[in-house]
């Protein structure tokens, strides 16, 4: 059975660093939930407080109604699968996936029952007398994710474990992990610091900087309204330009204005972060050159040099190119004023509706 993940103010120090300064989340029954962000923000040192693997200096731990602050690791009925696989090398795949079964002193005839039907789910069936060491990267980690789902855990913790394999093969593993997770319905928490990984795999992600959470939302929520710089800035490649708002509406470079939709009055220095593909070519706006293209099948991206010496990267999809910009092109940009974010520049408070 499946739980909720409550965390209600997780603190957690060493010494007179703090590496979790209050952290709150939901997750909910079934959900597909990471945690994300740079090394050292606190994610893994946050999951490993959920697994039971460090102490907990403040706050409150619950699956479900259960508070297991006080709860041995061994017994709170979670699966993990790790960086490093941690697959016992001197057992055989079926053996290995079977370990958590025999700790659980489930009957001979179910452990292999559910021991094949966990070796057919990640497709390993013509594996199972295999030692780890005749095995690939991909393939010992599948035996990590059977060893983790066989014992149909309340809630599956992962630490990075796509971290060791090569791109494509990263690729390839998220999707199998993502159909498992969808297909069992298990409660999941992934850490990774990938954001690419993050937005393709996850039902929310909360994103992390020095213990404390800067956004929680969905992959969509997250890359389109970033609440604060740095969210714009982690997640995929964002464009920061100082701008100011006088009488409700932001002007840039050269006095050109845009209406952006704000969510409150203000008046004063802004910040304004737009992605590569809220920029667009016009025949007015943001006079610059192209300083180079690359063609990228479906898109071409530019970088331009403002005439402030500033430089954008603008994406511009093939399907609605006319004619590739040659280097050194004089070219006018322009936003589009519903998608860009705005920020004050003081505090980096989210300003755009």
């Amino acid at each position: 059975m499946s739980n909720e993940v409550i965390i209600r103010d997780a603190v957690k120090r060493y010494g007179d660093f703090t590496a979790l300064n209050g952290v709150s989340l939901n997750i909910k029954e079934g959900e597909f939930f990471t945690l994300l962000g740079p090394s050292g923000c606190g994610k893994t040192t946050l999951l490993r407080m959920i697994a039971g693997f460090n102490s907990i200096e403040g706050g409150d731990f619950y699956f479900g109604e259960k508070r297991i602050n006080d709860v041995p690791a061994h017994k709170r009925d979670i699966g993990m699968v790790f960086q490093n696989y941690a697959i016992f090398p001197h057992l055989t795949v079926k053996e290995n996936v079977a370990y958590g079964l025999k700790a659980r002193k489930v009957g001979k005839q179910e452990m292999e029952t559910r021991v094949s039907e966990a070796l057919e789910l990640v497709q390993i069936s013509h594996l199972a007398d295999r030692k780890p060491n005749e095995l690939s990267g991909g393939q010992q980690q599948r035996v990590a994710l059977a060893r983790a789902f066989v014992i149909e855990p309340s809630v599956l913790l992962m630490d990075e474990p796509l971290s060791n394999l090569d791109a494509k093969l990263r690729v390839q593993m998220r999707t199998v992990i993502k159909k498992l997770q969808r297909r069992l319905g298990i409660t999941t928490i992934y850490v990774t610091h990938d954001q690419e990984e993050a937005l393709a795999i996850s039902d929310r992600i909360a994103v992390m900087k020095d213990g404390n959470i800067m956004q929680i939302g969905t992959p969509n929520e997250i890359y389109a309204k970033p609440q604060n710089p740095f969210v714009a800035g982690f997640i995929g490649v964002s464009n920061f330009l100082d701008c100011e708002v006088r009488d409700g509406r932001t002007v840039v470079q050269d006095e050109i204005t845009v209406d952006i939709p704000l969510r409150k009055a203000f008046s004063g220095k802004a910040k304004l972060s737009a992605r590569p593909e809220q920029l667009f070519f016009s025949e007015q706006g943001m006079p610059g050159k192209v300083l180079f293209s690359t063609f990228l099948g479906d898109f071409i991206e530019y970088e331009v040099e403002l005439d402030n010496g500033q430089s954008l990267i603008v994406n511009e999809y093939t399907k609605d190119a006319s004619e590739v910009h040659p280097d050194g092109a004089q070219v006018f940009l322009r936003f589009d004023p519903n998608r860009v974010s705005l920020y004050e520049a003081e505090t980096g408070e989210v300003l755009s509706k």
